[in-house]
């Protein structure tokens, strides 16, 4: 059933929002049982999975997305199931070639480019979730493209659920028998979360299809040239950023194991630092992203399709809402991460001196969400080239940064956090310069500013708050009435200076 651009959008953000809600607690776990060194390790072999995947699905999702809206304009079924049908030859023969290469690599990779052999294992364990995933994006691709995005939103809460429902059984069960067999454990239920997710979305698939997919599947394929041109002419420059970012991200605990050891850090310390970074802070940094990425899902569709209209219009409001719900999100979250670090990181993980990392890069983190965004209207416009050479130069000088900071025994991984804050605030200025040169699109300065003090004011008074009438409290009671006071003073700040209204709160709510 196909969705509203603020149904869809508001679909996925509940979604994403419990979906995050279910991380942090599977996170959590994770932490408790593997420690930051477990942690180390686990992080250590996911980048390599995410390069992995980007290569499999090739950047179809968008362009699949893209050319299912277009079909369904025209009611042309016959293209949606080409299309349909040449994605799933294309990642399943892809899944299947890099499955068996990193099945082969994964001994040489763990033991000389990420100087810990212990990665072996999670690598190993992790391997079956690639042909997984590759249906899953075809199929993810189609409901997005039709803007149907509950079935997305469904699998996503779905994955986390069998997720945190298995991550304690298998990592305490392989506890026993080491270190990186519990960080094994953790990705295979990793895996399993992703088979669940799959099979909701085939069954929904199956429920609600226009089409059949199986009937003279190979008829589709043999007509299929044309689809699989236009595919390739939207997925490439696509698959370009997610390349270039995938293999940043597959080189970072590379270069950050390789400079910190060159800082004279033992091999335990900087897999334990680098969980720390990666596995503690990171994620908390993204937690709005959920929002923003909700934004970016409904908004390639509905670009594309206003697009090939010529309704520049339509993509400057939404691409406007979007901004200013990214700004509203992110820079209170930022602000709150920054002020209640120290007692953030002590009551999620007991790891108080890793709030530092959050301090670096809490300020950048605003510009992180404001990236989405930006690149999703970049792909809807087909100026994905654009977003490819934005990511490359991120990506270039990131990495320069990570070898020079890190290696410094001064900054060590404190280098690291640096280049990552480099590397947000790079590429979305970047971006935001494409997009304002191609749709007359202006930033609002003043908008932002406004949010920035309201922020500030509802922070900073919980702040004041926790100090001074809970500083006897424990600190799980400290940490939630710091995170209540915080969000309901800066609601009623928000509606106070109309950046909000209630009007537009009561058009989030389905009419029955």
């Amino acid at each position: 059933m196909k969705q509203t651009f603020i149904q869809g959008t508001l679909i996925l953000i509940i979604a994403g929002l419990i979906t995050r809600i279910l991380g942090f607690i599977n996170r959590i776990v994770t932490a408790k049982i593997l420690g930051a060194e477990g942690v180390g390790l686990y992080m250590m072999a996911f980048p390599t999975l995410l390069l992995i995947i980007t290569l499999t699905q090739l950047g179809l999702p968008v362009a699949i997305s893209k050319l299912i809206a277009e079909a369904e304009i025209h009611h042309d079924t016959q293209k949606m199931k080409r299309v349909l049908v040449v994605s799933l030859c294309v990642t399943g023969t892809l899944s299947i070639l890099f499955t068996a290469a990193l099945m082969s690599a994964s001994p040489l990779f763990a033991a000389y480019f990420l100087t810990d052999e212990r990665a072996l294992y999670p690598l190993i364990a992790i391997t079956p979730i690639i042909p997984i995933v590759a249906v899953s994006a075809v199929l993810r691709g189609y409901f997005q493209g039709r803007q149907n995005m509950k079935p997305t939103a469904i699998s996503q809460v779905i994955e986390q659920a069998v997720r945190i429902s298995l991550v304690a059984v298998c990592t305490k069960a392989l506890l026993p028998y080491g270190l990186e067999f519990a960080a094994a454990g953790a990705m295979l239920s990793v895996v399993a979360g992703e088979l669940a997710s799959l099979l909701f979305m085939m069954k929904c698939f199956k429920n609600n299809k226009p089409l059949k997919v199986r009937s003279h599947f190979l008829g589709a394929l043999k007509e299929g040239k044309t689809t699989f041109q236009q595919l390739m002419n939207i997925s490439l420059p696509a698959t370009g950023s997610r390349m270039i970012g995938s293999i940043s991200l597959f080189l970072e605990p590379i270069i950050i194991a390789q400079s910190l050891a060159l800082a004279g850090v033992a091999t335990a310390v900087a897999t334990a630092q680098y969980g720390e970074l990666s596995g503690f802070v990171i994620p908390l940094l993204l937690l709005p992203t959920f929002i923003t990425y909700s934004f970016s899902v409904t908004l390639v569709p509905n670009v594309s399709e206003a697009a090939a209209n010529n309704n520049y219009k339509v993509i400057q409001n939404r691409l406007r809402q979007t901004l200013r719900t990214a700004l509203l999100a992110g820079v209170f979250s930022s602000m709150f991460l920054y002020v209640f670090a120290e007692l953030i990181m002590t009551v999620m993980y007991d790891a108080p001196h890793a709030a530092y990392y959050i301090k670096i890069l809490a300020p950048f983190s605003i510009f992180l969400y404001l990236q989405g965004p930006l690149q999703a209207v970049l792909q809807g416009l087909d100026l994905a080239k654009s977003a490819m050479v934005n990511t490359l130069v991120g990506a270039i000088i990131k990495m320069a940064a990570l070898f020079v900071l890190t290696s410094q025994p001064e900054l060590g991984i404190k280098g690291a956090a640096l280049a990552i804050a480099l590397n947000m605030m790079l590429v979305t200025l970047l971006h935001l310069y494409v997009v304002s040169k191609a749709v007359g699109f202006i930033f609002e300065g003043v908008y932002g500013f406004i949010v920035l003090l309201t922020s500030f004011a509802s922070v900073s008074t919980a702040y004041w708050m926790i100090q001074h009438y809970f500083s006897n409290q424990t600190i799980l009671v400290q940490s939630m009435t710091a995170a209540v006071l915080s969000a309901g003073l800066y609601l009623l700040l928000l509606l106070a200076t109309g950046l909000i209204k209630w009007n537009q709160l009561k058009r989030l709510v389905p009419k029955t």
